[in-house]
């Protein structure tokens, strides 16, 4: 049995989990309106390299400080319904069916925390699913990060933990192939048996180009632009 292993944002989502997340709550009067800066500041900062992973992922954390995970069940819900349905275009669904019919294992791996993404795994219908986890005290988010972040080398650490608690017969790094946008994700893809860069950022194309890996391009006109 083969891996087929998924990065979530802007690779089968076209957007930001994270940001849009960070939106959301502001239109809903939950957030203070700086938020969208502060969120747009930071995601430039960890591209340009000057905000560590640590940081990046203590913010999105932040922005649930102090509420409960009944409160936000509904938000979630309405969230995966009004914003992230319309930004996965058909060819990120056409790309996971492919892989559910060869009976290929699929593996939804994202540096997006578990309350922002979990939903989206499952509309996806993965077979497993591996993520930023926050730490929740009495069903109340505390604004922290919990365990080993789901990000970088962390990306490639957490899937190693994960296949070897699957026992004898899981299949292998080497049986996998990994489709990402990001050069972040340049620890996983250099693992893999089959790297595949999908509209990759400029430093990934790059290092995509001088390995030889497959560039797949997406059709995102209307997951880009979903009330337009």
């Amino acid at each position: 049995m083969a891996l087929a292993l998924f990065d979530l944002d802007h690779t089968l989502l076209s957007g930001d989990s994270d940001l849009l997340w960070c939106e959301f709550l502001v239109e809903q009067g939950l957030l203070d309106p700086s938020f969208r800066t502060r969120g747009a500041d930071a995601a430039l900062a960890y591209i340009a390299g000057t905000l560590t992973p640590d940081d990046i992922c203590t913010f999105s954390a932040s922005t649930l400080t102090g509420r409960s995970q009944a409160e936000l069940q509904p938000l979630r819900e309405r969230f995966l319904r009004e914003v992230v349905l319309p930004r996965i275009p058909p060819d990120a669904r056409a790309l996971l069916q492919l892989h559910r019919s060869r009976g290929d294992t699929l593996v939804l791996t994202t540096a997006t925390n578990r309350v922002v993404s979990e939903l989206t795994a499952r509309e996806l219908q993965v077979d497993h699913y591996l993520c930023t986890e926050l730490e929740c005290v009495d069903g109340v988010y505390t604004g922290r990060t919990a365990g080993t972040l789901n990000m970088r080398s962390g990306k490639l650490l957490r899937l190693r933990e994960w296949l070897a608690a699957q026992g004898e017969g899981a299949p292998t790094l080497r049986q996998a192939t990994f489709y990402s946008d990001s050069i972040n994700d340049l620890a996983l893809l250099s693992a893999v048996g089959r790297a595949v860069v999908v509209d990759p950022d400029p430093r990934l194309e790059s290092n995509a180009l001088r390995k030889g890996w497959s560039v797949l391009r997406f059709d995102r006109r209307r997951s880009a632009n979903p009330t337009g």
